[in-house]
């Protein structure tokens, strides 16, 4: 299948992580219809079920249930797809966690699950894939929060951290890899209507309005025009947030 700027992921193999909903699922299956095999991951076997279920008709894809905060989890990824596949052609970061608090409220354990999760795994999944994506000349898309470039609220310290570690990560990986024909894309985003930002109104005591946010398929669409990019040109950073203001 041809994007509208005509390449074409038709028999490439992605691994999305955070696959279980949200963005990643959005992104998930717009890779499967677009002709992508797409290895779903995440910790929710139900969800990623569902994930694979509305990747039809074309069913390209499996589920890889996996907590990738273990590093045996990463081994695990990484030696299946290696046995399924033999390469990997795109590997996409959506997972994380999220969870805002005063610095006078909060505990140490916070900042350590959220770093966890949203540094250290991302990290070291793309070193143990890293061989695989370079033989493929492959492409690796980080997805942040707008909080990676500013962090003027209270509240957000320890997931802004967080963010801006990984857009560190992102910036130097691809000075590591474009000679080798790698692309690297971090995409910054604004409210999305997704279950965990749904959980962030309630617990800021605000509406949820889903139809005012960005929506999971429009980060979506942005990821599969990227990727199929003519190989002459590189998109390095994308900032998306709601058209219209509501919060």
């Amino acid at each position: 299948m041809l994007s509208s700027k005509g390449a074409s992921l038709e028999g490439s193999i992605a691994l999305v992580t955070g696959a279980s909903s949200g963005v990643g699922r959005a992104i998930a299956i717009s890779l499967a219809r677009c002709g992508a095999f797409v290895c779903a991951a995440g910790r929710d076997t139900k969800r990623l079920g569902e994930t694979i279920l509305y990747s039809e008709p074309t069913a390209r894809a499996i589920p890889i249930p996996a907590d990738l905060t273990l590093d045996a989890s990463i081994e695990r990824v990484e030696e299946l797809v290696r046995k399924e596949f033999g390469k990997l052609d795109i590997l996409i970061h959506s997972a994380g966690i999220i969870q805002h608090s005063l610095m006078a409220n909060t505990s140490m354990d916070d900042l350590d699950r959220q770093y966890t999760a949203n540094v250290r795994a991302p990290y070291a999944l793309t070193r143990t894939l890293l061989p695989l994506l370079r033989t493929s000349r492959g492409q690796i898309v980080f997805i942040h929060s707008s909080l990676a470039l500013t962090a003027q609220r209270p509240e957000v310290g320890k997931f802004a951290a967080t963010q801006h570690a990984m857009k560190a990560v992102a910036d130097s990986l691809r000075h590591e890899v474009n000679a080798s024909g790698m692309r690297i894309l971090s995409i910054f985003l604004g409210r999305t209507a997704t279950p965990r930002q749904e959980r962030l109104y309630r617990e800021e005591g605000q509406t949820y309005r889903p139809e005012l946010l960005m929506q999971p398929k429009d980060v979506a669409e942005m990821v599969i025009c990227a990727l199929t990019l003519p190989r002459t040109a590189e998109v390095t950073d994308v900032s998306m947030r709601p058209l219209i203001k509501s919060y």
